[in-house]
């Protein structure tokens, strides 16, 4: 680049992003002239996606506003809880995050999952066709044009992704609700209607069933249900009374 030089500021929640030597206090970048803001603010290592507010000497503007020499630029992380605006709250999650998708749906979150490596096109395009925001950790898949919204996971943690993305979306929280291997709704199930799909011990030590309405999976409180219940007791104490529709 050989244009109008610039001076950017990134706020701190954004440092992961950027070279470390961007990351203290206002570093100067020539621009060349004709690409966006937006544009600028990738090429330095941050998806749009995780860009709130842009500021240029004090004044918020759009990504599509061409820099000008000398200006001053503010870049300022989403705003949280993050509002996304023109469809109901779903998700879709990358091959990488499945514990995540897992434990969003015990929460009743809708949160499709690829479980194949379908490809960064397919998984965009799915973002699209479905208006889902698209959760990764691949910040080249968040730059495509072509997905509906997307969001960075900033941790590889299940326990701090799952936290993450409540803090940020706030969804609507009904656990035990979805089928937490296909993401459709589950259903009351009597204990006759599958009890040829049960082992005997099952069958004579529980008596409230749910039914996935897709895949026809069986769910009951066995033995794993402690560490269930405790992931959805931890939830629903932080997030479950802010929780608001979309």
């Amino acid at each position: 680049m050989n244009g109008p030089e610039i001076t950017c500021h990134f706020a701190p929640e954004l440092h992961l992003f950027i070279a470390a030597e961007r990351r203290e206090g206002r570093t100067a970048v020539v621009t060349d002239g004709s690409s966006t803001l937006g544009h600028v603010v990738e090429s330095l290592g941050v998806p749009l996606t995780e860009v709130g507010q842009l500021l240029v000497d004090g004044r918020e503007v759009p990504v599509s506003h061409i820099p000008r020499a000398d200006e001053t630029v503010e870049v300022r992380p989403v705003t949280r809880p993050q509002q996304v605006p023109g469809a109901p709250l779903r998700f879709l999650l990358d091959v990488h995050l499945g514990t995540l998708a897992r434990r969003l749906r015990l929460l009743g979150v809708d949160a499709a999952y690829e479980s194949e490596d379908i490809g960064d096109p397919a998984l965009a395009a799915r973002s699209a066709a479905e208006k889902r925001v698209l959760l990764s950790r691949d910040r080249g898949l968040l730059r495509r044009r072509e997905i509906w919204a997307g969001a960075y996971v900033y941790s590889h943690r299940p326990e701090d992704q799952l936290r993450d993305v409540l803090e940020r979306f706030a969804p609507v929280l009904a656990p035990w609700t979805r089928c937490t291997a296909c993401n459709a709704p589950l259903r009351a199930a009597d204990k006759d209607t599958v009890r040829e799909r049960l082992e005997h011990g099952t069958s004579s030590t529980y008596d409230v069933f749910a039914a996935c309405t897709s895949c026809d999976r069986v769910y009951w409180r066995g033995a794993h249900h402690s560490r269930l219940e405790a992931i959805v007791d931890g939830a629903m104490a932080e997030f479950g009374g802010a929780a608001h529709g979309h």
